[in-house]
């Protein structure tokens, strides 16, 4: 096997107008061959970087291309990019927040995949809501099946961090604006440093997070972060068992069992609505945010859930 393939390819382009960084593992181009993609559709922030390790393990351990999106404007393109090429489209398609985030992925996939492909679909918090969405909008979509990680699908502002947050993103989201804009002016090594002590609690921190953290510090990347949070404490409210019913026996959910964005009862919730659903409940404690230190650990565990379910 090529070794470069096993190596990460990293291109920025536009979509719907906005600056999309594309992060791949095994072929940056779908070819005949290529049957199957692994899509991972991230939480937010939506910086591709941070499943750099979780993709790695998703790819050695499948086989498969494996690709992650950002989120529109949740990446700090190259000199040459604009974070978007038509401002006033972006503001009146609302890129950067959540129907338009949904709307990106769509024509994402119409841009660069065919539609022949069969699709993996794997979800980090909001992305799962995301991937719901995807489904429901395009039916025709071929996806094999979908995996959602620590599912934020529902209620997001009545959770235990959602409470904290939604005052935060809702009513003083341009306060919180200044120390992201102060931090960006710092040089790139001393935002390392103080990213590096602020998860020094993290003991076995997977290195490969702190340059996407230096770059959420970078320009408007951190500004479109917490504008889409603010949107998802406001939108994300009834679950839609209309379309997970549809799409049951698709769908992976990963809950976990400390998770202050999507507590136990969610879990018991959901399994009780859908009692032959595909719910787990975590058992060896993965955080939320498990790609600062069990991206590894959570890929292979997806790797072996669907071993069998992929033929194609």
């Amino acid at each position: 096997m090529d070794s470069r393939k096993d190596e990460p390819q990293t291109e920025f382009i536009y979509c719907c107008g906005a600056a999309t960084e594309l992060l791949t593992f095994g072929s940056g181009r779908l070819l005949p061959e290529h049957k199957v993609l692994f899509l991972i559709i991230p939480g937010n922030p939506g910086v591709v970087g941070f499943y750099k390790t979780f993709m790695q393990t998703l790819h050695r351990s499948s086989g498969r291309p494996v690709w992650a999106v950002s989120h529109a404007g949740h990446c700090a393109p190259p000199d040459s990019m604009d974070m978007v090429d038509d401002a006033a489209a972006a503001e009146r398609d609302d890129v950067f927040g959540l129907n338009g985030q949904i709307e990106h992925k769509l024509a994402f996939l119409r841009k660069r995949v065919p539609r022949e492909t069969g699709l993996v679909l794997v979800g980090h918090s909001i992305g799962c809501y995301i991937i719901l969405e995807m489904m429901k909008r395009d039916p025709e979509l071929k996806v094999l099946k979908a995996v959602m990680l620590f599912p934020t699908i529902e209620r997001m502002a009545q959770t235990p961090q959602g409470k904290v947050m939604t005052p935060v993103l809702c009513q003083m989201r341009y306060l919180a604006y200044l120390p992201v804009f102060l931090l960006s002016l710092l040089p790139g090594r001393l935002r390392a440093f103080l990213i590096q002590l602020a998860f020094s609690g993290v003991p076995s921190l997977d290195r490969c997070v702190v340059p996407p953290c230096v770059e959420l510090l970078s320009g408007d990347c951190g500004a479109n972060s917490m504008y889409l949070g603010g949107q998802e404490m406001k939108k994300v409210v009834e679950r839609d068992n209309l379309t997970i019913k549809k799409n049951l026996d698709k769908l992976i959910f990963y809950y976990g069992a400390t998770d202050h964005w999507c507590p136990v009862s969610f879990f018991h919730d959901i399994k009780q609505d859908f009692p032959h659903g595909d719910f787990r409940l975590c058992e060896r404690g993965f955080r939320h945010a498990f790609v600062l230190d069990a991206g590894q650990e959570v890929a292979s565990m997806v790797v072996e859930w669907l071993r069998g379910s992929l033929r194609t």
